[in-house]
C-alpha cells in the first residue's frame, strides 16, 4: 500500500483508514470477530484506525485497544470526543477544558494506551471559544498524551478561524480535518478542502459510500430500498426528488464502474481518495466481507475520463440532496442564513 503524508507533519499513513464505528452494539458486537477485521486490515496495509468515545458508548474504543495490543506502534491511532457520553449531565460533552480532560483521560484507558496519536473534536461547538477548547487540547500535547489534534465536521471559515486563533495565542493547531465526501456529497469541495490545503492540513473523510447508497445496497426499482417509515429521515425518504435522483445518478455510476472494470464500491472509494486534497478515506466495515470488498480501491487510479463522467453526473461542488451535509454546524442551512430568530 502507497502511504501519503498526513499534511506537514511528517506522519505517513495508509490511504484507506479503518473507521471503527461498527464494532460494538451499533453494529458488530462480536469483539472477537471484531478484533479479526482489524487485524486484516492492518496485516493489508493500514496503519491509520479512527474510532470515538461515543461509539457505543466506549465499546468501540475498548475493542481498538485490545485488538491492537501488541501491535500499537504499527497504528495511527485517533479518536474523537465531544458528543454526549451521558444524557442526564450537560457538562459530560463539548467542547470545554472540563470536559476534554476527563474525556482523554476516559479515552486513554479504554484504549489502553498511553498516548493518541490524533485526538480530534467531533463537531464545532456554537457556544465555546475555540481558544478554550484549543489550550485544552495544548496542554494534552505538551503533557505527552495527545500527539496532534483536528477536527472534524468544520466549515471553511471555522477551520481559518481555529488556524488563526492558534497563531495569534501560540497554540497548537489543529493539523487534520475529518469531513464528509463521496460522489453523491460533494459540498466540500467549494470550501473545506481549499481551505484545508491552503493550510497544510491532512483531511480523513468519512462515508466515502454516502451512508450505504453508494454500496451497491439501495437501486432503484430495488425490494430493498429503505422507505420513509424504515429510516425516518429526510436522508432515506424515498419519496424525495432529492433522493430519486439519487438512485438515478447511482444507476448510471454502476454502469460506469462496470465498463472500468471496477465495483461501485471501488468506484466510489477511489473517486475520493483520488482527489488531491484528501489524505485518506474512513472506511467502516461491519464484517469482514465488507472489509474484503473496500480494500482494493487503495490501488485504483481513475482515468480522467471515468473523472469527467461523474463530474457529469455530479457537478464539482455539489451534493444531491442538502439533507446529506452534515459539517459545519450548519451554519450554511437556509434556516441559519434567516435573519429572524427560530
Amino acid at each position: 500500500m502507497e502511504y501519503r503524508s498526513l499534511g506537514r507533519t511528517g506522519v505517513k499513513v495508509s490511504p484507506l483508514c479503518l473507521g471503527a464505528m461498527m464494532f460494538g452494539p451499533w453494529g458488530n458486537n462480536d469483539r472477537a470477530d471484531s478484533a479479526r477485521i482489524i487485524h486484516r486490515a492492518l496485516d493489508a496495509g493500514i496503519n491509520f484506525v479512527d474510532t470515538a468515545d461515543v461509539y457505543s458508548g466506549g465499546v468501540s474504543e475498548e475493542i481498538v485497544g485490545q485488538a491492537i495490543a501488541g501491535r500499537r506502534d504499527e497504528v495511527f491511532l485517533a479518536t474523537k470526543f465531544f458528543m454526549p457520553m451521558d444524557q442526564d449531565d450537560p457538562n459530560q460533552s463539548g467542547g470545554s477544558r472540563r470536559w476534554i480532560m476527563r474525556a482523554v483521560e476516559n479515552s486513554l484507558r479504554r484504549l489502553n494506551t498511553d498516548y493518541i496519536d490524533l485526538y480530534q473534536v467531533h463537531r464545532p461547538s456554537p457556544d465555546t471559544d475555540v481558544e478554550e477548547t484549543l489550550g485544552a487540547l495544548t496542554d494534552l500535547v505538551r503533557q505527552g498524551k495527545v500527539r496532534y489534534i483536528g477536527s472534524s465536521s468544520y466549515s471553511g471559515s471555522q477551520i481559518v478561524e481555529a488556524q488563526w486563533a492558534a497563531r495569534d495565542r501560540h497554540l497548537e493547531r489543529f493539523v487534520t480535518e475529518q469531513p464528509p465526501y463521496s460522489i453523491l456529497v460533494r459540498g466540500i469541495e467549494e470550501d473545506v478542502l481549499p481551505a484545508v490545503q491552503r493550510h497544510g492540513m491532512g483531511t480523513l473523510t468519512y462515508s466515502p459510500l454516502a451512508g450505504g447508497w453508494l454500496s451497491g445496497r439501495w437501486r432503484k426499482d430495488s425490494v430493498s430500498t429503505p422507505t420513509s417509515s424504515a429510516r425516518p429521515s429526510a436522508r432515506f425518504d424515498m419519496t424525495s426528488a432529492a433522493n430519486q435522483r439519487k438512485l438515478d445518478i447511482v444507476e448510471e455510476l454502476a454502469q460506469l464502474a462496470d465498463q472500468a472494470g471496477l465495483t461501485l464500491i471501488e468506484l466510489a472509494i477511489a473517486f475520493v481518495i483520488n482527489h488531491p486534497g484528501v489524505t485518506s478515506a474512513i472506511v467502516g466495515p461491519r464484517t469482514m466481507e465488507q472489509l474484503e470488498s473496500y480494500l482494493p480501491a487503495a490501488a485504483v487510479n481513475l482515468s480522467t475520463d471515468v473523472l469527467d463522467r461523474i463530474d457529469q453526473l455530479v457537478a464539482p461542488g455539489l451534493t444531491v440532496n442538502p439533507d446529506d451535509n452534515s459539517y459545519g454546524a450548519q451554519e450554511l442551512t437556509a434556516r441559519a442564513r434567516r435573519r429572524t430568530r427560530p
